[in-house]
């Protein structure tokens, strides 16, 4: 981590990665990149789904490849790139083919090495195998949800899943936020952790490097009024004046309740749900 010297207000604290350290070239591949309108937490409509999003610096799409749909055609890893859309780093991957894709890139993997995607691939940090294939214990990342349905479960920075066993055509892994579930065997995962863990530790130091990355402001709701939030209103500062935490919206949030959707398809897939709190 690159830390700064106090000569402003803003320096105290302040963090960043030295990227010079880990990135290859500064301009990504022409051919994988195209513009897009970001939605700012709107959906369809219009209407604000996630609060606190908005603004932020213009960024360039690269089109990263979840899917990874050729198998047994090895592809040799040519840079490590900065992606602006996600917290870990790419990788422009070219196949024997000679096709060209991006790829998420685990922590360890390096410039000129060789990875593949196949049933019988070695199980080494970056290559990609079916779940019933990787031996208990093992950390991967780029889960599968579903079998070719693409990786869902944990492409961020740092992140991994524990595959902890294995029973009647399904494999249970520890996610990142400990909830154990099981997923199917033939669901494909990447051996290894995501690259770029360090990412956890940036101090963002001011308000400035927020509004940049697209944060906006969060006001207290107990600073609000009556009408903008159910903590709003009173004179001077007060407690929230109930039992339990809720959002504007009046859903229970925070402090371990349940949020979850009580009837929501993927429950029975839950064998153990996320520790919260001081007990995670």
């Amino acid at each position: 981590m690159k830390k700064y010297h106090p000569y402003t207000k803003s320096r105290r604290e302040m963090s960043t990665i030295e990227y010079g350290n880990y990135l290859t070239v500064s301009e990504p591949h022409k051919a994988l990149t195209h513009g897009f309108r970001r939605k700012m937490g709107r959906n369809n409509q219009g209407q604000i789904t996630t609060r606190h999003k908005g603004g932020g610096h213009k960024r360039l799409f690269r089109e990263v490849d979840f899917k990874y749909d050729k198998i047994n055609i090895p592809y040799t890893i040519k840079t490590v790139e900065y992606d602006p859309n996600r917290s870990g780093f790419i990788g422009l991957a070219q196949y024997k083919d000679g096709e060209k894709r991006y790829v998420l890139l685990p922590k360890g993997v390096k410039v000129g090495e060789v990875l593949v995607t196949g049933e019988n691939a070695e199980p080494k940090v970056g290559n990609r195998l079916p779940l019933r294939n990787i031996n208990i214990g093992t950390f991967v990342y780029n889960v599968e949800v579903k079998p070719q349905g693409g990786a869902k479960i944990a492409r961020s920075a740092g992140n991994f899943v524990e595959v902890i066993a294995k029973d009647a055509g399904y494999v249970d892994i520890k996610l990142p936020s400990t909830e154990v579930r099981k997923v199917p065997e033939t669901a494909w995962a990447s051996i290894g952790e995501v690259g770029n863990e360090e990412n956890r530790l940036i101090n963002l130091g001011k308000a400035g490097r927020s509004r940049w990355l697209g944060i906006r402001p969060t006001v207290r709701g107990t600073a609000q009024n009556p009408v903008d939030h159910p903590y709003g209103g009173g004179e001077q500062r007060q407690g929230r004046g109930r039992r339990r935490a809720i959002s504007v919206y009046g859903k229970p949030t925070g402090k371990g309740q349940k949020s979850r959707t009580p009837k929501k398809y993927s429950n029975k897939f839950i064998i153990s749900r996320r520790r919260v709190g001081k007990n995670k």
